[in-house]
This record gives structure tokens, sequence and C-alpha cells, in this order.
């Protein structure tokens, strides 16, 4: 075991930080969605330009010039309107700066692991910890030319981040690819410029406690009633006193609509996204709100009622129970989701799956999940897994980010505690240890049913054995007993091994006598130990 590296320990995952919610605006007037199209351009082209002007910034961006941007666009709209666009932009700029250096560590991995393969013989058979040498000499001649071009990728991502130099596209950047490539999206081009205008508009606005219905530019009535504060340039536009606009349709929020009221009618922060969906035709209206930090509750408590050890496939999860000893109780469960097709299908599809993997969970009474703490960005390399073309898309399909951030947010609205472990090791030391003795003519335990256990097994806090090795037999009486079940300290629970017959030896069976004598002993030996020793079953 000496090759096993050190394994992290398990730690509780915190609650959620936020809430959004959605709804449709329905049987909006012609005359609303005129409105909405007119707001959403004119502010659209005001955060273009502040976003524009906060990337010419750059690293010498503060507090003065923040305050600046905010004057300049308080004049063509309002403060409140202005705050949203200015404080939009500076996240934009930070969420680039961020992906810039992902970026740059990506291309930093890359020229390492290049660097490392050209460096062994042609031919050079790798391990399973390190990758080995290129087969052929055609394959080293385009590594090396493709390595010269990484690290003069590298160096320009480096300058750019010196220099404080970011690339945003409103929109996005995959839909401005896309106008290239109608045909092959189905899209025409009237109907990707529709989209396109939509993707650019801006219908937000942040909250403000103490404000009526917690916000003064989209405001919402505990009876559905939606209106705008019209910028200054639309203010004309306006057909209720103080320069707002009331919609017609009213919306209603089934999901979390008793925790949305509660903020509105005690004024509290609340912030609004009005969005069109040109795909369907559609209004949508979004509310979100942050939530105070809840304090985790203790391992211990969590683990009380024993948890939901979750492998994570490319098709399924695998769960198994487990109560709070570490034994596997029950059958193992497979909840199947299929991650091909569209972005929303894919997520609709975890989200069905983690649905049903929640309400199985608490009619079991479990009190927590355990899942693996799982990260493919090391494992996504195209220069580690180059000739593995379909494994990598294997890996880089699951969507590890978007699990955790459902999971997290869909367990607490239950429950359940999360708890993440480090993932090495659960495949291959669950089918070794738990898939063979779990196996009956009724039950067909697979690899990952196995590492279901062991996640949950590493969850609580136990080995993921059932026990460990035996000692040598001259150390038994001072090691003792071999399991590894109950928890440390637990009193009689480590005591030595009873005798394997009914009566302990040296004496006389109680029905009959010995056959022979026994012989004399070569080594004084201590009488034999009486103690017995008590352990939890283990299935």
């Amino acid at each position: 075991m000496g090759g096993v590296r050190v394994l992290a320990a398990p730690f509780m995952v915190t609650g959620l930080a936020g809430v959004a919610v959605r709804d449709r605006l329905k049987c909006l007037a012609p005359e609303d969605e005129w409105v909405l199209r007119a707001v959403g351009e004119h502010q659209g082209a005001l955060a273009s330009r502040d976003l524009k002007t906060r990337c010419a910034d750059g690293l010498e961006h503060g507090a003065g010039s923040w305050a600046a941007r905010k004057r300049d666009l308080t004049r063509v709209s309002s403060s409140r309107i202005a705050g949203a666009i200015t404080k939009t932009s500076n996240d934009q700029w930070a969420l680039a700066r961020r992906c810039q250096a992902a970026h740059v560590r990506s291309l930093e991995d890359g020229i390492r692991t290049l660097k490392y393969r050209l460096s062994l013989p042609i031919g050079a058979k790798g391990t399973k910890r390190a990758v080995g040498g290129y087969r052929s000499r055609g394959e080293w001649f385009r590594k090396s030319r493709r390595l010269a071009d990484l690290k003069a990728r590298h160096a320009a991502a480096v300058k750019d981040w010196h220099a404080g130099r970011v690339r945003i596209v409103r929109g996005g950047r995959r839909l401005l690819n896309t106008r290239h490539h109608l045909a092959d999206a189905g899209l025409t081009e009237e109907r990707w410029r529709e989209r396109w205008e939509a993707e650019r508009w801006f219908l937000t606005a942040n909250g403000e406690s103490g404000k009526r219905f917690g916000n003064e530019t989209i405001r919402v009535t505990p009876t559905g009633q939606v209106s705008i504060k019209l910028p200054a340039a639309l203010a004309h536009l306006a057909n209720t006193k103080h320069g707002r606009y009331t919609l017609t349709s009213t919306v209603a929020f089934a999901h979390r609509g008793v925790e949305w009221a509660d903020r509105i009618e005690s004024n509290r922060a609340v912030a609004y996204r009005i969005h069109f969906d040109t795909a369907r035709g559609r209004w949508y209206l979004t509310a979100s709100w942050q939530r105070p930090l809840v304090q985790v509750i203790p391992w211990e408590a969590a683990r009380s009622g024993g948890v939901i050890g979750v492998d994570t496939n490319a098709d399924h999860f695998a769960a198994y129970r487990l109560d709070q000893h570490g034994n596997p109780v029950g059958e193992p469960h497979h909840f199947a989701y299929n991650l091909t097709g569209t972005t929303h299908h894919r997520d609709a599809q975890i989200r069905h799956a983690l649905t049903r993997l929640l309400h199985w969970a608490k009619q079991t009474g479990a009190t927590a999940i355990g899942i693996e703490d799982l990260d493919f960005n090391a494992e996504k390399s195209r220069e580690k897994h180059g000739r593995r073309k379909r494994f990598r898309q294997l890996i880089s399909g699951i969507p590890t980010g978007r699990l955790k951030a459902r999971l997290v947010s869909m367990a607490a609205g239950q429950g359940l505690a999360i708890i993440a472990v480090d993932p090495a090791y659960t495949s291959k030391w669950g089918g070794q240890h738990w898939q063979k003795p779990l196996t009956t003519p009724r039950r067909k335990m697979s690899r990952h049913d196995a590492a279901g256990i062991a996640i949950g097994r590493r969850a609580l806090g136990h080995p993921i054995r059932r026990r460990t090795a035996p000692p040598p037999h001259d150390r038994r009486d001072r090691v003792g007993h071999r399991t590894a079940q109950a928890a440390p300290g637990t009193r009689e629970r480590e005591g030595t091994r009873p005798p394997a017959t009914d009566h302990a030896p040296g004496d006389v069976p109680p029905h009959g006598t010995r056959k022979r004598q026994p012989s004399a002993p070569k080594t004084v030996r201590d009488a034999p130990r009486t103690h017995q020793w008590a352990q939890d079953p283990l299935m």
C-alpha cells in the first residue's frame, strides 16, 4: 500500500447561499410586449456601453471609476438601474478574469504533460499513474508542434492576464459562433437575429431592503401584479403615476411561494429578471434572493440515522443505504438518466434522477447522503488521454458542477445533509471487499453498487474494508482481534477471539473422554482468557 495517496477527510457541504424561482408572464397584451422590448433594448445598449468601459479600465478600476460610470448612466436611466448595470458589468469582468486564470492553468497542465511524454523513448509503456511515450515518430513530431502552439497560446494568455485584458461577448460566444453555422443549428438568419437581440436585452433589477416589497425598479405585489420603473428616455410610456408601467399579467410562484411572500411583505430585498424565450415565444419572471448562512449540523448528528452512499456514473446513480455502523441495509437502487440531447434535456434528466433519489432517501429514514467530491478537470486533458476520445467524451459529459449545485439545493429542501468524500479507490476497493460477499442468487451486485457502499462507509468515517488483515500468530495476543467494524473506544469490541469449540482448550469435553493425552507443551503459555467480545452484525 505504499503507493496509495493520502486520502482527504470527508466534510459537510454547506447549504444554500441563494434561491431563485421562476414563473411565466401569461396573457401579456401587445402593448406590454412592446414596452418590454423597448425597455430591454434601451437598457441593453446602456449595459453594452458600460461593459466596454469596464473592460477598458482593466486593473486600474476602482471605486472612483465605478462611481463615475454610475453617474453617467443615471443621467439617461435612474440611479437604481445604473447600479444594477454597473454591478452586472463588474461581475461579468470578474467571471471572465477567473475563467482566464483557469485557461492559463489548463495550458500549463497540457504543456507539462507534453514535455513529459516527449522526453520518454518512443513506444515506452505507461502505468496507471503516468502516461507513456508516443507510439511512433510521426506522432512524436505532431505533438512537438502542438507543444510549440500551446507555448505560444500560453504566452499570449499570460500577457493578457498581466495587462488585465479580458474578452466578453454579451449574448454569449457560443451563440455568436452559431451565426456562421445556421444550417447545422437549424436556424434562419431572422430567428438567429431575434435570439441574439433577446439575449442582449437588460431587464434586471437588484433588490433593496427597506423599500416597498423589496424592489423599487421591478415591483411585484403579494397579489402578483408586476410594475416596472421606466428609464428617463421612456418615461412617456408609463400608464401609472411616478413613471411606472404596470403589466396586465400577474405571477404566482408555486415553488417557494410562501417564502417569497414572507420576504416581500417584510420589505426584504428580492432581485427580479424578465427574459424572453425565443424558442417558445414566452416571457418569464425570475425572482432571487439570498439566504443567511446557516450553521452546518455536526458530522455525528448527520450520520446518526445512517447515510445513502451514491456512486455517480455516466448514465445512472448507484445508491445503497447503510446504517450508522456501516452495514448495508436492503437492496441497491439505481436512478437512471440520459445525458444526451440539448442542455435543457440534460438538466431535466439530472433533476428528475435527483428527485427520485431524495424521495427514496427520505423513505428509508437516512439523515445524510454521501457522494464523491468529483472533479474531472485533470482528467479531461487532451494530452493525457489523446487516443481515448470516447473516454474523454464520457468524463466531459458528466456535469459534476451542476450535479453538486442541484444536489445541495434539493437536499436542503428535504432536510438531508450532504457529506463529500474523497473519490480515490472507491470503485476498486468497493468491488474488492463488498461485491462478492453481497452477491446472492437473487441479488446481482455490480461494481457501482459496491462503490456506493464504499462511499457510504467513508462518509460515516469507517474504513472501506469489512475487516483488517489478521495479525501474525506471534503477535495476535498483543494486537488483538482483526475486526474493524466497531467504532474506536467502544467497550467489549476489541477483545480476544472466543474459543472455536464449546469448551476451553485443555479441558475435558462435556460428553465423553479424550482418546489421547495431550502432548507436553514445549513452551510455557499464559492461561487462556475467558473475556468474550461482542460485535454488531455485519448484515
